[in-house]
């Protein structure tokens, strides 16, 4: 699939999005936050839902957390424009509560199609949840900025979990830790072969 397949493609699924009511969190919504960027990204970001700014907007990390992101972004020297971003849930939880399993498996496939049309070489976990549709088990605490080979739809990915944006706003640790995270990200950049396949040897369809 080429660039401009791809992109008619996300943009296909955005539409979609912006009419979903597989679940109940699209009646209080304002918008749907389908993701936004390269649709031939290298990394793909992935969150855990739209907060108040982004359900206004229809931009995913536009708000707060958004302008952390942007700020790691930079201190590797990467824009948005070459990068995809998006998250678990496509509409906002009320009063930006944890998203539900029945919200987050009704937004499942939209994310799983996203990642089969982009085919990102890397994708980054921000956060629990989004750490969770691969690894259920897993506590960021223990495994933030560790990246694994895993497989996903038939492809390998190295997949690298970090803490939400949003967590370090909150406290001053979690931001250095992401720091630290983003910058060994962009050592892994340029030596994606060094790292090894998940210990769990996961399959993941």
């Amino acid at each position: 699939m080429n660039f401009e397949a791809k992109k008619q493609a996300l943009q296909k699924i955005a539409q979609e999005v912006e009419s979903c009511q597989r679940c109940p969190l699209h009646k209080r919504a304002n918008r749907g936050v389908p993701g936004e960027g390269n649709p031939d990204a290298r990394i793909m970001f992935i969150g855990e839902g739209p907060g108040y700014h982004e359900d206004q907007k229809g931009i995913p990390f536009c708000g707060a957390a958004g302008r952390i992101l942007d700020e790691l972004l930079q201190l590797i020297k990467l824009e948005r424009k070459e990068v995809f971003i998006g998250n678990v849930v496509k509409h906002r939880p009320p009063e930006n509560r944890d998203p539900l399993p029945l919200e987050i498996e009704a937004c499942r496939s939209w994310l799983d199609e996203q990642i089969e049309i982009i085919k990102p070489e890397m994708i980054v976990t921000l956060g629990r949840f989004s750490l969770g549709k691969f690894f259920p088990e897993a506590r960021i605490s223990r495994v933030h900025g560790q990246p694994q080979k895993i497989k996903f739809q038939g492809r390998e990915i190295i997949l690298v979990p970090m803490y939400h944006p949003a967590a370090g706003l909150r406290r001053g640790e979690i931001l250095e830790d992401l720091k630290k995270d983003f910058l060994a990200l962009a050592n892994l950049l340029t030596t994606p072969k060094t790292i090894e396949p998940s210990r769990e040897q996961l399959t993941l369809v």
